[in-house]
């Protein structure tokens, strides 16, 4: 039976008791449902018409977002135009604060666009790093991603904690690291995970963009297997987005204090290592920092957020950018997992975007203030 595992990502991580999410087509249903019976396996169906749920969710599209850019609307989900679009707009009007600049070209040409949001107060700030979008189908990441830049943008002027921020630091903002299969999940797959780089020699397309980094690549919980979704890619660094980020990373690491990347969907805070059960040199100043952060998430409507190590938390995987990031000497590294908990899962409501952003950009207010108080 062909499923698509969407909760945990790949079959190397279930063992008894795990709690499983997949998709499956209607007719393969019907052969699952009384297997799982047989088997005294327990299931809930928690979207019957994953179709119909899609179709809402981007169906009414065409008229409500040609609108201009002063009325962009951050409640709803943006494909790629629309979002670098808003890139370049801001650009223009909000050259106090923002340069847009590129880091490079995706596999299928498209430029790699970062924001450096802050205010140029002095000639050398600590800056902290925000990605999102690193897998295509984790909407909420790049809507998140692009909340933070319209929050410092509009409190800037009046919010303390704000001005703090973008005067003392800079921020480096991806939207969309994964450009390519971004838009791949607009036009073709709702549900593509990985890059569109082409394997010569396997029909399958793309490589997972967080197995690919060069932090025991290709170890325990990646594949290498080209039609798996943890693809960990035929070498490191292999896919020209992640060559990009890293090059950009390796070069600015004396700079950046904090790696930041937005994945859905789990609920937790993780930090390193993913890829071993071992215990970081700076582990207490991270586990107060997560703590923190988890504390002031969940003071705006109640939402829970697990926090610790990613390979304890969530699952061990290797060559994943947070563990890059923090071997590389970005002594904060962070993987936000998203709502929700599979109620959902990838294909969060648009009503969910306002009080799932909200409350994320008070851990991320609070990592970030926790930074500059200095504690390594």
């Amino acid at each position: 039976l062909q499923v698509d595992l969407w909760q945990p990502s790949s079959t190397s991580y279930i063992t008894k008791g795990t709690v499983t999410d997949l998709r499956v087509p209607h007719n393969t249903s019907q052969i699952l449902l009384p297997s799982l019976q047989q088997a005294n396996i327990q299931y809930t169906i928690l979207i019957s018409d994953l179709q119909k749920a899609i179709e809402k969710q981007t169906g009414r599209r065409s008229q409500r977002n040609r609108r201009s850019l002063p009325g962009y609307n951050y409640e709803v989900y943006h494909s790629l135009g629309e979002i670098q679009g808003w890139m370049h707009h801001l650009n223009k009007t909000h050259s106090d604060l923002i340069h847009m600049f590129s880091v490079g070209k995706s596999y299928e040409g498209r430029p790699l666009f970062v924001l450096k949001l802050g205010k140029r107060s002095q000639p050398y700030k600590k800056a902290v790093w925000i990605d999102c979008g690193i897998h295509a189908r984790e909407w909420i990441g790049p809507a998140f991603c692009q909340w933070f830049v319209k929050e410092a943008l509009q409190t800037y002027e009046t919010d303390p904690a704000m001005r703090k921020m973008l005067t003392q630091l800079y921020f480096y903002i991806m939207p969309v690291f994964n450009v390519d299969g971004y838009h791949f999940s607009w036009t073709n797959d709702r549900f593509w995970r990985k890059t569109r780089s082409k394997n010569s020699r396997f029909r399958c397309h793309g490589v997972d963009a967080n197995r690919n980094w060069k932090v025991k690549w290709c170890d325990e919980g990646a594949s290498v297997h080209p039609c798996d979704d943890t693809y960990c890619g035929p070498f490191p660094e292999s896919e020209p987005e992640v060559k990009a980020v890293a090059h950009f990373l390796r070069k600015h690491r004396k700079q950046i204090k904090a790696y930041l990347s937005f994945h859905a969907y789990a609920q937790m805070l993780l930090y390193p290592y993913s890829y071993k059960y071992a215990t970081i040199p700076n582990f207490s100043c991270v586990e107060s920092a997560a703590y923190n952060a988890v504390n002031a998430l969940q003071s705006a409507y109640g939402i829970r957020y697990r926090y610790g190590p990613a390979s304890s938390t969530l699952y061990v995987s290797s060559g994943s950018s947070m563990d890059w990031a923090y071997k590389n000497g970005i002594p904060y590294a962070f993987a936000f997992e998203l709502r929700d908990t599979g109620h959902f899962g990838f294909l969060l409501p648009e009503m969910l975007i306002k009080p799932t952003c909200t409350e994320t950009m008070l851990a991320v207010k609070n990592i970030t203030l926790h930074l500059l108080k200095k504690c390594h």
